[in-house]
């Protein structure tokens, strides 16, 4: 783990610098973890709550936190949970069937009044939201966040190799989407 991290979370664990080690956690993640919760529920007001229950459970949680992974990682992970729990809940209670999650995702995407991307980036996140779940979440996390399979392994539970095949299967079909609507 990072130098600066580990005295994160050394301070988070620490009843006397709890506070200030937590603001600090904020503002060094908060802007990743914004967007990453914003590519997963395409809406911001939804991802500034979910963003919000995120940094409530690493609050609640930090002294669970074993350090068998990095930080970011585990950060991301509980980004990435509540994201997904969030998208079920809503499912459920709009009464979608659990498997049409990219027509929710579709409509939320062309309600948001904060999407500023052009024509291009509106067809690349309409060519996103057609992917399943997971392939969706590997894509994102590859494309937009760089983030390293390894990494992208420890976050979501998944072995390289079915990550790899994820982000092949997912690039495929976005091209293919990007193709067939130019």
């Amino acid at each position: 783990m990072q130098k600066e991290d580990q005295e994160l979370v050394e301070g988070l664990k620490n009843e006397k610098s709890k506070n200030a080690a937590f603001k600090k956690l904020v503002e060094k993640y908060q802007e990743k973890l914004y967007w990453h919760i914003r590519k997963i529920v395409m809406n911001h007001d939804d991802t500034d709550d979910i963003l919000q229950n995120a940094f409530i459970k690493v609050w609640k949680n930090i002294d669970s936190f074993r350090e068998e992974s990095t930080l970011y990682t585990w950060l991301f992970r509980i980004a990435t949970n509540e994201s997904l729990t969030f998208i079920t809940s809503r499912k459920r209670r709009s009464m979608l069937p659990l498997n049409e999650t990219s027509e929710h995702l579709m409509s939320n995407l062309l309600a948001d009044p904060y999407f500023e991307g052009d024509e291009i980036q509106m067809k690349l996140q309409k060519a996103i939201v057609q992917l399943p779940e997971k392939q969706r979440l590997v894509f994102n996390m590859k494309y937009f966040d760089g983030m390293k399979y390894e990494e992208m392994s420890a976050i979501l539970n998944t072995s390289e190799g079915a990550l790899k095949a994820s982000f092949f299967h997912a690039v495929r079909k976005v091209e293919d989407y990007l193709n067939k609507n130019d």
